[in-house]
């Protein structure tokens, strides 16, 4: 099932703390992927559908500059044909030694609309991606061609990606923390859950600037808590 556009903007509104939490309660704990970070500021969170890539070591008589060539070429055969709205991610086995794309590439795919790229390894030209302002996530800076150590094999598959998980069509939200995987058939009640999850924490928050104490507010075990929330939220209309 597509991501709705409610979901969607109810997602852009959570954090990817929030949404691991709840996961975490689904038993669900293996879904952030590990050791990435965007490559600029965040002012809105990342939110798509996965379209995956997946590469393996490199062989070496068959991975030369001439594979290019063919426009069947996995990597790129993913790039021209990543749908306006999706997210490109990258199974680059968590190696940043070499490049997963560059500047060009990534280039295109904003130009196409898509919603963001992900890599567990790095991405060269990683200013250049940064200025472009399409959300991209991953390990460090990578100079090196990704023909030096990656062959890409397949698009539109499972994958692991920072030994998360990764499903075609299951949903990345992105945000300053990092990359997390809703799996697809989640994607609804998890935003709607978040949301209201994340209600609550902007109220004990706000109660604890002043100066509030944790104790039955954070978790909310004190029956009162909920009460004065459903007070203050009315009272803000949120």
């Amino acid at each position: 099932m597509a991501l709705s556009d409610t979901t969607r903007k109810l997602l852009r509104k959570v954090s990817t703390a929030t949404v691991a939490t709840i996961l975490f309660k689904r038993g669900l704990r293996n879904q952030m992927i590990q050791g990435v970070l965007p490559l600029h500021p965040v002012t809105e969170s990342m939110v798509g559908e996965a379209v995956t890539v997946r590469y393996i070591p490199a062989r070496e008589d068959l991975n030369g500059l001439e594979v290019f060539k063919d426009p069947a070429h996995p990597q790129r055969r993913a790039v021209e044909n990543c749908p306006a709205g999706k997210v490109l991610v990258f199974d680059s086995r968590k190696d940043a030694r070499a490049a997963s794309a560059g500047a060009i590439l990534v280039g295109r795919l904003k130009a196409r609309g898509v919603a963001g790229v992900v890599t567990d390894g790095g991405f060269r030209d990683s200013a250049e991606i940064a200025a472009l302002g399409i959300p991209a996530y991953h390990q460090r800076p990578s100079a090196p061609t990704n023909l030096t150590l990656n062959q890409a094999i397949d698009i539109d598959v499972p994958i692991a990606c920072g030994d998360a998980p990764v499903f075609p069509g299951d949903v990345l939200l992105g945000d300053a923390d990092g990359v997390i995987v809703i799996p697809a058939h989640l994607a609804e009640e998890i935003a709607v859950e978040a949301t209201e999850m994340t209600a609550y924490e902007d109220f004990a928050a706000a109660k604890v600037a002043e100066g509030r104490s944790l104790v039955g507010l954070y978790p909310a075990t004190d029956p009162a808590s909920l009460t004065e929330f459903a007070t203050w939220r009315q009272k803000r209309g949120v």
